[in-house]
């Protein structure tokens, strides 16, 4: 039980937002239900929202609402899983990120990436963006939307 409490506190840092008890399975409805409400709360200047799906206490799959494209990024010790559940957009991996900033832990942006490789995204679609690897997320209309999950850099 403590262990689980942990685990729901550690959540709530990481999604202040939009916290929630670690589970272990969603259904459809109850992910596309998120979905709906994610996009009703999102003020009209805000461009991502991310909101906790599944979670063992350790990994968290969660849900990312972009709107508006981010910076360029890289997660220096963490490897990126990601389908398409919503939306269309574009990603571009791989390259160099150009004019690289830390700006927390984990998480250094950038202002462009040279010479990565464009995917056209549609629902359906899966990625891993290896740990370390820059990429950007454009959107296509009006939105995307991911579930994804980051994991710990293999030895």
């Amino acid at each position: 039980m403590i262990a689980r409490l942990a685990a729901a506190a550690a959540l709530t840092l990481a999604f202040p937002a939009a916290a929630q008890a670690p589970i272990d399975f969603a259904a459809s409805a109850e992910v596309r239900a998120k979905v709906a409400k994610m996009a009703k709360a999102m003020k009209p200047d805000q461009g991502f929202m991310a909101s906790p799906v599944v979670s063992d206490g350790k990994a968290v799959a969660a849900l990312e609402y972009w709107r508006k494209p981010g910076r360029p990024a890289v997660h220096p010790d963490e490897a990126e899983y990601a389908i398409v559940v919503e939306g269309a957009g574009t990603l571009i991996m791989g390259g160099t990120l150009a004019d690289p900033e830390v700006r927390r832990p984990g998480l250094t942006e950038g202002s462009r990436i040279e010479g990565g490789t464009t995917h056209k995204l549609a629902p359906g679609d899966v990625m891993l963006i290896p740990a370390g690897a820059p990429h950007w997320f454009g959107i296509d209309g009006t939105h995307l939307v991911l579930l994804g999950i980051k994991l710990p850099k293999a030895p």
